[in-house]
């Protein structure tokens, strides 16, 4: 199992601190705090030097905890910020700008501890396009803001980003547009509808990336569940994804779930043999204490 971390030259991302419950990052030139359950040890800043770097903090709304309305709240400004800013990523390998804001959902848009998995992808999609010589087709599912479909994109990807929300869709177009590149094909509708008819088409992709949430719904309201859902999901998935030059990303961040089932899930829904390159781990961000913040689990396979 590997541990993997951003780059530490990604100048406009940083973990500063984390710990009781919350974590403070500067993306930009700005400082969030917001809540992490995972920070489960002591700050290692006193809460004055907190308050003195953030700008804004996430407070959560009554319905925090419950399933659906976990992450629902507001942003308490502390110092005057704007409510949307763009950030760079990236400079010799994949290279994009992201537009973050400040959602009632506590996210950003944009989960940086995925960092090394858009390497990975824009690596992986390269190694792919020089040995065919062809362009790669990539398909992204549950897509959010598109980090991973513009870092394939980068390394020249046919990329289909597909999401069940539009106004996310709306969002990762907008990062396409800002980041100079062109021609991602926009897909809104129920991953696993979308899976199932490309599966009867009998198309296939050389790259497949997966990050499904624990809970979700489609546009028509097709419910997702993680735990009944997943594996049949990945059994469509490896009837998509190409026996030959191709490459797979799952990341989950399900508490409930380990690398190592996320492995064996991968490994059975595929039928893999015992020698299939498949690897497992977890992506974790470091603060300035060198303190490690695991954040999700990560599989990924490469043939």
């Amino acid at each position: 199992m590997t541990l993997e971390f951003p780059s530490p030259s990604w100048q406009d991302y940083e973990l500063v601190d984390c710990g009781e419950g919350e974590k403070l990052e500067r993306f930009g030139d700005f400082f969030l705090a917001r809540p992490e359950p995972k920070a489960l040890w002591k700050k290692a800043l006193g809460q004055g030097e907190w308050d003195k770097l953030t700008h804004t903090r996430f407070a959560p709304g009554a319905g925090f905890g419950k399933a659906g309305k976990e992450d629902s709240g507001t942003w308490d400004r502390l110092r005057k910020m704007p409510d949307q800013w763009w950030i760079r990523y990236g400079q010799d390998g994949p290279a994009f700008r992201l537009r973050l804001g400040l959602t009632s959902f506590k996210h950003v848009g944009v989960f940086p501890e995925q960092a090394p998995n858009w390497e990975y992808i824009w690596r992986s999609t390269r190694e792919i396009r020089e040995k065919q010589e062809r362009i790669p087709k990539v398909l992204n599912l549950f897509a959010y803001t598109g980090g991973a479909s513009l870092a394939a994109r980068c390394a020249g990807a046919d990329v289909t980003h597909l999401d069940s929300v539009r106004q996310v869709v709306t969002w990762a177009h907008e990062n396409q547009d800002r980041s100079g590149l062109q021609d991602i094909r926009w897909v809104v509708e129920d991953a696993m509808k979308f899976v199932r008819r490309e599966v009867r088409r009998g198309n296939t992709y050389q790259g497949i990336i997966l990050d499904p949430p624990a809970y979700g719904h489609g546009p028509d309201g097709e419910k997702w569940k993680l735990d009944e859902c997943l594996y049949e999901m990945m059994e469509g998935v490896g009837a998509l994804l190409a026996e030959k030059d191709s490459f797979l990303v799952l990341n989950l961040y399900s508490n409930g779930f380990s690398a190592a089932l996320g492995e064996t899930v991968v490994r059975e829904a595929l039928r893999l043999g015992a020698r299939a390159s498949v690897q497992s781990g977890e992506l974790a961000l470091r603060d300035r204490s060198d303190r490690v913040l695991p954040l999700s689990i990560v599989v990924r396979l490469s043939r």
